[in-house]
């Protein structure tokens, strides 16, 4: 009488006929059977083949592995070919469910106990650090995930062509979460302020804001959505960033001008008074139209002379401190993206942006300001990783 098995990590437990029984009952189910007294005959035909081979062998106990072999051919020595198949598949499903556990185990061992510099695991993402216990939190989660849908979500088809490497599934502890990958339209997005999830946002009104506005939206989306967040639109968006701060410097340097020139009692006033009656909003681009309407408002306010001087003065320092402004905005969303952490502090965003055929004056500002912001580099004049930059093209433009 067999009383004891070995278990697969090679300790003793008493053997039970019952378990046998059960296991044939669960694979005849999946095919229609539903006769557990004949489940439990062939369980005793296991048995005796069970004794029959140990007493060849020198009365040793079993392991598990030869008793589910020796189910096997009990079940297609007696006639039950299609419960044989069901019991390979389960037995092949548990068999691999054990070794995924396994791999687990080791891997989250050598998360914990080796740095990134040793571990390929903690160095596949370039913007995380492997090495911070966040970073180390999210590798936890990833890899998980990742062995959670090779046994329970992926065909074993697909699982076995992605663990060899003849298919590769990108992102696949984000499987079943969220889509990937965004496009942010920032033009929309800043029209009327937007939430993140945890407050709302006015509409930005100048570039700086602009900039750091749209940092915000790509760190936001981010930490709620998996993959790279892109702005389609950036020189655009930045635009009109660029032209309302324009708009509000022109004003400063006006009411500046005249206060300098003494041209009147109430500088602010008499500015207001002027750009309503020009009834035009000051562009970046030497307006000629505007400069005539301002200028001819200002002759009948201060006289000529007083006239060119004050528009000459407001043209050139608004526009030095525009494009000083500009540039500062765009070396800041730079700096911010390479600094600014997403995904629960240990991941700064893979963030894209998208220019080049805006051709009026404050989109080709906005090109010029991040290009020499990205050439200037970051604090140590270190080449920034992030934004990844793509001008597109267009005949007949650029």
């Amino acid at each position: 009488m067999i009383t004891r098995i070995i278990k697969r990590d090679g300790r003793e437990a008493p053997f039970n006929i019952e378990k046998i029984a059960q296991a044939i009952f669960k694979a005849a189910e999946a095919v229609g059977g539903h006769d557990y007294s004949t489940a439990m005959d062939l369980a005793c035909k296991v048995a005796e083949q069970l004794e029959k081979d140990c007493a060849a062998h020198g009365n040793y106990a079993p392991t598990v592995e030869q008793i589910q072999d020796t189910v096997e051919k009990v079940l297609v020595n007696n006639g039950h070919a299609r419960t044989a198949k069901e019991y390979i598949l389960y037995r092949a499903t548990r068999t691999r469910a054990r070794e995924m556990n396994t791999k687990l185990m080791r891997t989250y061992e050598d998360l914990t106990f080796k740095a990134a510099k040793d571990s390929d695991i903690k160095r596949e993402n370039a913007n995380i650090n492997g090495d911070t216990a966040m970073g180390t939190m999210l590798k936890y989660g990833s890899e998980g995930a990742k062995q959670f849908y090779e046994m329970y979500i992926l065909d074993p088809v697909h699982a076995k062509a992605h663990n060899e490497g003849d298919i590769h599934i990108h992102d696949l502890d984000f499987l079943t979460l969220t889509t990937t990958c965004c496009q942010i339209d920032i033009i929309k997005l800043f029209e009327n302020g937007f939430s993140t999830g945890h407050g709302f946002l006015r509409s930005p009104n100048d570039i700086a804001s602009y900039a750091a506005l749209a940092c915000i939206a790509i760190q936001s989306n981010q930490n709620d959505q998996h993959g790279g967040q892109s702005i389609p639109n950036f020189e655009y968006g930045m635009a009109d960033g660029v032209r309302k701060t324009y708009k509000k410097l022109y004003k400063r340097n006006l009411i500046k001008a005249l206060e300098m020139l003494e041209a009147t009692d109430d500088a602010e006033m008499l500015a207001e008074r002027i750009l309503t009656e020009v009834g035009t909003t000051p562009m970046l681009s030497d307006d000629v139209t505007f400069v005539s309407a301002i200028t001819s408002a200002l002759t009948a306010a201060v006289g000529e002379e007083k006239a060119k001087k004050v528009v000459a003065f407001t043209r050139k320092y608004t526009l030095a401190e525009t494009e000083r402004a500009t540039f500062q905005a765009m070396e800041a969303l730079i700096h911010n993206l390479n600094t600014m952490h997403s995904r629960a502090g240990a991941q700064i965003p893979f963030s894209s942006l998208n220019y080049g055929l805006d051709t009026s004056a404050e989109g080709r500002l906005v090109m010029k300001s991040i290009l020499l912001a990205t050439e200037a580099g970051l604090g140590n004049g270190e080449t920034p990783i992030f934004p990844i930059q793509i001008l597109k093209v267009k005949e007949g433009i650029n």
